[in-house]
C-alpha cells in the first residue's frame, strides 16, 4: 500500500528543517520547536492539520516580525522543494494578510519551489479586485512558476483549495489572465489554463464553448487548451462541445457483439468488455463507457471513461477490449445490485448491457 501523503510530514522532515533555521538564525531554539511535534496525536494529523501545526510551530520560533521571519524563511525555502514546501506559502496565508506588499513578493517567490495556489486564496476572499490585478500582473511574469500561480490559483473549483464565491459565480473575472496565457511556451502553464476553463465549465458552459469557437485553429497550443478544457463538456455530451471537435454524427457507427465476462461479479473482482466497431464512412469518432453504480440508497449514478478518440475509416472494423475494475477506492465505494455498462459513439449511447454486482 502507497504511503500516506501527510508522512512527508515525519521526523526526517523536521529534522531538515530545524537544521536549515539554525543555520539562518542564531535565536532559533531546536528542543522548544521540536517538542511541539510527535506527541500524541500526530499520527492522527491530516496532511492539512500536520502543515497547519508546522506552521504554527515557525510563527512561535521566529521573530515576531514578519518581515524579518520572511528573510529567514527566504533563504531556507529553496531546500524545500515539492508539496512539503508549501509550509512558506502556509505562512503567508496565516501571518501576511494584514502585510499585502510584502506577501504577494513573499507567494511569488515561495511558489517557484512548492506552490503558493491555496494560499493566495484568503487574499482573493479579502480583496478579489486587488488580488485579481496582482495575478494578472503575474500571467506575464517571466517565470513559468509565478504564470502558472496566476492561473492554477484564480481557478474557481481548485481542489483542497478554500473556494472563493466571487469567481465561482462570475468568472468572466478570471478570464483576462487566461488570454495571456493561452499561448504561453510552457506545457505546465497550459496543463492550469485548461484545468481552470474546465472549472469553469461546470457552472457556465456558454463561457468555455464561445472560448473554444474563439481560440480553435489558431495555433496547435490553444488547440491543446481547449480539447482538455471541454474534457467534462464531452463526457456529459454537449452537443455543442461534440461538434466543435468533429463529432457531430453517430449514424455511420455500429456497435456489434457487446460481451461481459463474467457477466457476474464481486466486489473487488474486474469485468471485461469487448465489442466490434464499424464505420460506413471516414469521420472522427470519439468512444467512451458509463457504468452506471448502485449508490448504498439504491440510486444510480453513471460515470464515464474514455476508451479511444480516432478517425475511422469507411468500411473500418476496430475490436475493442478493456478490463474495468470495481476495487473500493478512497473515491469510490461499491455496492451490491444491478449495473448497466453503456458503450458511446459521438456523445450518443449505441448499446448497453446489465451486469450482477454481488
Amino acid at each position: 500500500m502507497a504511503e500516506a501523503l501527510k508522512n512527508i510530514y515525519n521526523e526526517a522532515f523536521i529534522e531538515r528543517l530545524i537544521s536549515a533555521i539554525e543555520q539562518e538564525y542564531p535565536l532559533f531554539v531546536s528542543e522548544q520547536f521540536r517538542a511541539l511535534f510527535f506527541e500524541d496525536g500526530w499520527e492522527d494529523l491530516t496532511l492539512k492539520q500536520r502543515m497547519r501545526k508546522i506552521t504554527g510551530g515557525l510563527k512561535h520560533s521566529l521573530p515576531d516580525d514578519y518581515e524579518e521571519a520572511l528573510k529567514i524563511l527566504y533563504k531556507i525555502a529553496p531546500q524545500f522543494s515539492g508539496l512539503g514546501g508549501i509550509i512558506f506559502p502556509d505562512y503567508v496565508e496565516q501571518y501576511g494578510l494584514q502585510n499585502w506588499e510584502k506577501s504577494m513578493h513573499a507567494l511569488a517567490y515561495f511558489t517557484e519551489f512548492s506552490t503558493s495556489e491555496f494560499a493566495v486564496r484568503p487574499f482573493l476572499l479579502k480583496d478579489p479586485k486587488r488580488m485579481l490585478a496582482q495575478m494578472l500582473t503575474w500571467s506575464t511574469h517571466s517565470n513559468e512558476h509565478i504564470r502558472r500561480l496566476a492561473s492554477e490559483g484564480s481557478r474557481p473549483r481548485l481542489p483542497w483549495g478554500t473556494a472563493v464565491p466571487s469567481i465561482k459565480d462570475n468568472p468572466q473575472q478570471t478570464l483576462p489572465i487566461l488570454e495571456n496565457l493561452k499561448n504561453d511556451d510552457s506545457l505546465y502553464v497550459r496543463k492550469s489554463v485548461a484545468n481552470h476553463l474546465n472549472d469553469i465549465s461546470y457552472t457556465h458552459a456558454d463561457i468555455v464553448l464561445r472560448i473554444a469557437k474563439e481560440w480553435s485553429g489558431k495555433d496547435k497550443k490553444t488547440d491543446w487548451i481547449i480539447k482538455h478544457a471541454c474534457r467534462s463538456l464531452l463526457k456529459k455530451g454537449n452537443r455543442q462541445a461534440l461538434a466543435l471537435f468533429g463529432y457531430a454524427d453517430d449514424s455511420p457507427i455500429t456497435i456489434d457483439r457487446l460481451t461481459l465476462h463474467p457477466d457476474t461479479i464481486q466486489i473487488g473482482d474486474s469485468i471485461q468488455m469487448t465489442f466490434e466497431l464499424s464505420s460506413e464512412s471516414t469521420i472522427p469518432v470519439r468512444v467512451e463507457y458509463a457504468i452506471d453504480y448502485v449508490k448504498s440508497r439504491g440510486q444510480r449514478n453513471r460515470k464515464v471513461f474514455m476508451l479511444k478518440s480516432t478517425i475511422m475509416k469507411q468500411g473500418e472494423n476496430h475490436i475493442i477490449s478493456k478490463t474495468h475494475h470495481f476495487k473500493d477506492l478512497t473515491t469510490r465505494k461499491h455496492y451490491e445490485g444491478i449495473h448497466t455498462l453503456s458503450i458511446i459513439v459521438n456523445g450518443v449511447v449505441k448499446t448497453e448491457k446489465d451486469f450482477m454486482v454481488r
